[in-house]
């Protein structure tokens, strides 16, 4: 088995969600009680999200490269970044990354892809939502992709980082999530939801939501980085 390196901290919470859930696949494949060879970087989620506002692309694929290097100079063989946001320059930082890399939106378009869906609501940070990294690889596959209006965009982005990223779970913000969904259902006809920000599943946990499949990229990025870890 290649030793996984992961990029984390991006945020906190949904980092130890990865550790478990990457533990988790591995232990669904390989049933001889072992556990997979993994380093965690966990990274200043301050500087990386003031980058991203910024829209300091450069500046942001350098610091991730740099951050992955030292992934590589600790033993890691393939990896991943544990958050959606720094996909906005994926594309960047893996012609630069010493080790292969494993993008969580490639891995969660196949996963749409074979579930059959052709319209999905992307829920995430305002960068994620209104960025081009989803479409352009969605697009590729014929799979169309409808976002919440500014407003709800905003809110998402606000309970994001002041709830959700410090592991505040409130009851009102679900439903309040809840309802959103139920709006693009309504306005968009979205045949699923891709939850587009790795700490949206410890609020929306259910495999469905509002009748429709919810996509947990969390969960599709760590199965995508264990199969390629126990790759040939």
């Amino acid at each position: 088995m290649k030793t996984i390196g992961m990029i984390g901290g991006i945020g906190p919470e949904s980092t130890i969600e990865y550790y478990r859930l990457i533990i988790a696949s591995y232990r669904e494949r390989i049933t001889d009680g072992s556990y997979p060879f993994m380093i965690v970087n966990s990274i200043d989620l301050q500087k990386l999200r003031n980058m991203a506002e910024a829209d300091e692309r450069v500046k942001m694929a350098e610091f991730l490269v740099s951050e992955i290097q030292k992934l590589a100079r600790a033993g890691a063989e393939c990896g991943l970044m544990a958050a959606n946001t720094p996909h906005m320059v994926f594309d960047e930082v893996r012609r630069e990354s010493p080790i292969p890399l494993i993008s969580i939106v490639e891995a969660t378009c196949r996963a749409a892809k074979a579930m059959g869906l052709k319209k999905l609501g992307l829920f995430g940070t305002r960068m994620t939502i209104q960025g081009r990294f989803y479409p352009d690889v969605f697009s590729g596959e014929g799979i169309a992709l409808a976002v919440p209006d500014e407003h709800d965009q905003a809110y998402i982005h606000h309970v994001y980082f002041n709830e959700l990223v410090k592991g505040i779970v409130l009851p009102e913000t679900r439903q309040r999530l809840l309802k959103i969904v139920e709006g693009l259902k309504e306005r968009e006809s979205i045949q699923g939801l891709i939850l587009g920000g790795t700490e949206l599943s410890l609020i929306l946990r259910d495999e469905t939501v509002c009748d429709i499949p919810a996509l947990d990229t969390t969960k599709i990025h760590a199965k995508a980085i264990v199969a390629e870890a126990l790759a040939e």
